[in-house]
């Protein structure tokens, strides 16, 4: 134990960060050891981080991603493998235009003035990245090219547009991914309750290539077995049939549902859509609307769809099971979601649990 104490000592005495990290980074930075060699004979190594948005200042997250993608590179790099390591700001979006609106600068200033300060402090942590590579995604020399990628997805067919409820922060008026909002339903940036909000929005059509999608994932030998599927339910390919219902005594489009259990038509006692549903639009009873009103608010407090309480509300339309042709009611249910599948599902009470509990329910 005195021995250890001694050592410790020793260290405290002899390592002085001001000095030695700025001494040898400026070493490594003067005999380019961390540049990309141009050596098409040599084993070749990606390292890539998520890129940090230029807010200002990094914080302990910043350093614990970089620092393990670091460990990673130095280690590629010990093997003796020629290593990419680039280091790039998500320098994107309407928080930056609001940071910098609030503070009464140009965003580009805004923006131009955190990357320096926050390079610097990357700088600071010795990382073994090639800085040479570095990219910014608000240089037009960078986002041309995010442009054509998605003119030529456009001109493909492979983008389309249409209606989504997305999470909305209503201080930087933006939308969040659902990664941004926290447990209780906040802004991850802003701190603001996050609300629900329809908007347009754009769409890849990854399902024309969920075949080749999930053939690849058996490629990756090296992924945790959760994580790929985690990607498999992502893909989200299911096999099954569409089914139009059309609706009684109105001019409204038919309602489609997609079902892998075809068999089960003959069971269907009510068809359940989302609170945004077209055939929202088509609803003239005022109360029916209030209410429409009320459920979505209260789905709003939920911060998501509330697949426990199976709350409803019926329509006060009807439609015809092309089967059969039974009429059977239209009821807006909190368990279906706007972008899955078609945002309408057929209730089979007697095959399927979550429809029984809806319907005793309501």
């Amino acid at each position: 134990m005195n021995n250890q104490n001694n050592n410790n000592s020793d260290i405290n005495k002899n390592y002085n960060p001001n000095s030695i990290e700025i001494k040898w980074q400026s070493t490594w930075e003067k005999n380019n050891l961390y540049k990309t060699k141009e050596n098409e004979n040599q084993e070749k190594f990606y390292a890539l981080s998520m890129f940090p948005y230029p807010s200002g200042n990094l914080h302990m997250g910043h350093v614990r991603n970089y620092v393990i993608t670091d460990l990673i590179a130095r280690y590629q790099l010990l093997k003796g493998k020629n290593v990419l390591h680039p280091m790039g700001w998500d320098a994107f979006g309407l928080p930056a235009e609001n940071a910098a609106i609030e503070r009464g600068i140009n965003p580009k200033k805004w923006t131009n003035n955190n990357i320096s300060h926050m390079k610097t402090q990357l700088k600071s942590l010795g990382l073994s990245v090639d800085w040479d590579k570095e990219l910014t995604t608000c240089d037009e020399k960078y986002y041309k090219w995010t442009q054509y990628i998605f003119l030529e997805l456009f001109n493909s067919g492979l983008v389309y547009q249409k209606k989504s409820e997305v999470n909305w922060d209503p201080i930087d008026n933006t939308v969040l991914a659902n990664e941004q909002v926290d447990t209780e339903g906040k802004s991850w940036r802003s701190g603001a309750k996050v609300e629900k909000k329809l908007l347009k929005q754009w769409f890849l059509r990854i399902t024309n290539y969920a075949d080749e999608l999930l053939s690849d994932l058996n490629k990756l030998n090296d992924w945790p077995e959760r994580v790929k599927i985690m990607q498999e339910n992502w893909i989200g390919k299911s096999i099954g049939n569409n089914i139009e219902f059309k609706i009684k005594n109105i001019d409204a489009p038919k309602i489609k549902v997609f079902t892998t259990r075809i068999d089960t038509i003959f069971g269907v006692t009510y068809i359940a859509i989302s609170v945004n549903n077209l055939l929202i639009e088509f609803i003239k009873d005022p109360d029916i609307k209030n209410r429409i009103i009320k459920l979505k608010s209260d789905l709003q407090k939920e911060n998501n769809l509330n697949d426990k309480e199976k709350i409803g509300l019926y329509s006060g339309f009807t439609a015809i099971n092309p089967i059969n042709n039974e009429e059977i009611p239209i009821w807006i249910a909190s368990y279906v979601l706007d972008d899955y599948g078609t945002g309408a599902v057929m209730g089979v009470p007697g095959h399927d649990q979550r429809d029984f509990e809806f319907a005793i329910k309501n």
